[in-house]
Protein backbone atom coordinates (compact mmCIF):
# COMPACT_ATOMS: atom_id res chain seq x y z
CA UNK A 1 0.00 0.00 0.00
CA UNK A 2 1.55 3.64 -0.74
CA UNK A 3 1.22 6.48 1.45
CA UNK A 4 -0.78 9.10 0.65
CA UNK A 5 0.95 12.02 -0.98
CA UNK A 6 1.18 15.59 0.64
CA UNK A 7 0.14 18.28 -1.52
CA UNK A 8 1.26 22.05 -0.84
CA UNK A 9 -1.26 24.65 0.89
CA UNK A 10 -0.01 27.02 -1.47
CA UNK A 11 1.47 25.75 -5.05
CA UNK A 12 4.30 26.81 -6.34
CA UNK A 13 4.49 28.16 -9.93
CA UNK A 14 6.36 26.45 -13.03
CA UNK A 15 9.11 28.46 -14.32
CA UNK A 16 8.75 29.08 -17.73
CA UNK A 17 11.15 26.58 -19.91
CA UNK A 18 14.25 27.90 -21.01
CA UNK A 19 14.29 29.94 -24.58
CA UNK A 20 15.84 28.16 -27.47
CA UNK A 21 20.06 28.36 -27.12
CA UNK A 22 19.76 28.04 -23.27
CA UNK A 23 19.21 25.15 -20.72
CA UNK A 24 19.16 24.98 -17.44
CA UNK A 25 22.25 24.14 -15.54
CA UNK A 26 21.67 19.71 -16.69
CA UNK A 27 21.78 20.83 -20.23
CA UNK A 28 24.68 23.53 -19.83
CA UNK A 29 24.13 25.35 -23.15
CA UNK A 30 25.87 28.48 -23.18
CA UNK A 31 24.52 31.37 -25.35
CA UNK A 32 26.85 31.27 -28.58
CA UNK A 33 26.67 35.08 -28.87
CA UNK A 34 28.12 35.45 -25.47
CA UNK A 35 31.27 33.25 -26.20
CA UNK A 36 31.91 35.34 -29.60
CA UNK A 37 31.68 38.38 -27.65
CA UNK A 38 34.27 36.72 -25.40
CA UNK A 39 36.49 35.36 -27.87
CA UNK A 40 36.07 38.35 -29.99
CA UNK A 41 36.35 38.34 -34.07
CA UNK A 42 38.84 35.38 -35.00
CA UNK A 43 40.32 37.63 -38.13
CA UNK A 44 42.83 35.42 -39.54
CA UNK A 45 42.27 32.53 -38.39
CA UNK A 46 45.26 31.65 -36.89
CA UNK A 47 45.52 29.96 -33.49
CA UNK A 48 48.23 28.81 -31.64
CA UNK A 49 49.02 25.14 -31.41
CA UNK A 50 47.33 24.39 -27.79
CA UNK A 51 46.45 21.09 -26.70
CA UNK A 52 44.11 20.82 -23.32
CA UNK A 53 47.56 19.62 -21.32
CA UNK A 54 49.47 22.70 -22.54
CA UNK A 55 50.67 24.10 -19.27
CA UNK A 56 50.08 28.33 -19.40
CA UNK A 57 52.23 31.31 -17.35
CA UNK A 58 51.11 34.71 -16.82
CA UNK A 59 54.60 36.99 -17.91
CA UNK A 60 52.73 40.24 -16.62
CA UNK A 61 49.68 41.66 -14.96
CA UNK A 62 46.51 42.44 -16.31
CA UNK A 63 46.92 46.00 -18.40
CA UNK A 64 43.87 47.98 -18.21
CA UNK A 65 42.81 47.37 -21.35
CA UNK A 66 41.98 43.77 -20.91
CA UNK A 67 38.80 42.04 -21.07
CA UNK A 68 37.54 40.83 -17.90
CA UNK A 69 37.72 36.95 -19.07
CA UNK A 70 41.43 37.82 -20.39
CA UNK A 71 42.37 39.69 -16.59
CA UNK A 72 40.74 36.76 -15.17
CA UNK A 73 43.04 34.37 -16.82
CA UNK A 74 46.26 36.47 -16.32
CA UNK A 75 45.42 35.94 -12.57
CA UNK A 76 45.22 32.66 -12.63
CA UNK A 77 48.31 31.82 -14.65
CA UNK A 78 50.82 32.94 -11.87
CA UNK A 79 51.84 29.72 -11.52
CA UNK A 80 51.39 27.35 -14.40
CA UNK A 81 48.27 26.08 -15.37
CA UNK A 82 46.94 24.09 -18.28
CA UNK A 83 44.21 24.60 -20.65
CA UNK A 84 41.57 22.57 -19.10
CA UNK A 85 41.92 23.56 -15.73
CA UNK A 86 41.67 27.45 -16.93
CA UNK A 87 38.73 26.42 -19.54
CA UNK A 88 37.14 24.89 -16.28
CA UNK A 89 38.18 27.62 -14.23
CA UNK A 90 36.88 30.21 -15.96
CA UNK A 91 33.73 28.03 -17.49
CA UNK A 92 34.73 28.47 -21.13
CA UNK A 93 35.06 26.08 -23.66
CA UNK A 94 38.30 24.95 -25.21
CA UNK A 95 37.57 26.29 -28.48
CA UNK A 96 36.76 30.29 -26.92
CA UNK A 97 39.95 29.68 -24.90
CA UNK A 98 42.71 28.64 -28.04
CA UNK A 99 41.00 31.95 -28.91
CA UNK A 100 41.67 34.37 -26.00
CA UNK A 101 44.94 32.67 -25.26
CA UNK A 102 46.57 33.19 -28.82
CA UNK A 103 45.41 36.82 -28.27
CA UNK A 104 47.20 36.96 -25.06
CA UNK A 105 50.41 34.76 -26.89
CA UNK A 106 50.71 37.17 -29.41
CA UNK A 107 50.48 40.21 -26.77
CA UNK A 108 53.32 38.58 -25.20
CA UNK A 109 51.22 38.54 -22.29
CA UNK A 110 51.73 34.56 -21.18
CA UNK A 111 53.48 31.99 -22.32
CA UNK A 112 52.47 28.52 -23.25
CA UNK A 113 54.92 25.85 -22.51
CA UNK A 114 54.59 22.08 -23.89
CA UNK A 115 53.91 19.79 -20.93
CA UNK A 116 56.42 17.81 -19.09
CA UNK A 117 56.40 14.22 -21.80
CA UNK A 118 58.29 11.69 -19.72
CA UNK A 119 60.37 8.89 -22.14
CA UNK A 120 58.44 5.94 -22.91
CA UNK A 121 61.32 3.55 -21.94
CA UNK A 122 64.05 4.07 -18.93
CA UNK A 123 67.19 4.91 -19.76
CA UNK A 124 68.90 1.03 -19.44
CA UNK A 125 72.03 2.04 -17.36
CA UNK A 126 69.45 3.85 -15.32
CA UNK A 127 67.86 0.28 -14.58
CA UNK A 128 70.88 -1.40 -13.92
CA UNK A 129 72.24 0.58 -11.44
CA UNK A 130 68.61 0.57 -9.55
CA UNK A 131 69.62 -3.08 -10.26
CA UNK A 132 72.81 -2.96 -8.40
CA UNK A 133 71.47 -1.02 -5.53
CA UNK A 134 68.66 -3.46 -4.77
CA UNK A 135 71.11 -6.39 -4.86
CA UNK A 136 73.62 -4.50 -2.19
CA UNK A 137 70.29 -4.33 0.27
Amino acid sequence: MTPPRRQRRYPRHEPPPPGPGKQGKQGEVKNPERLYVVAGADEDGARAALDLVTLIVARADPPPSATPEQAALLRLCTAPLSVAELSAYLNLPFSAMTVLITELITAELVQARAPIVRQAVPDRSLLEAVMHGLQRL
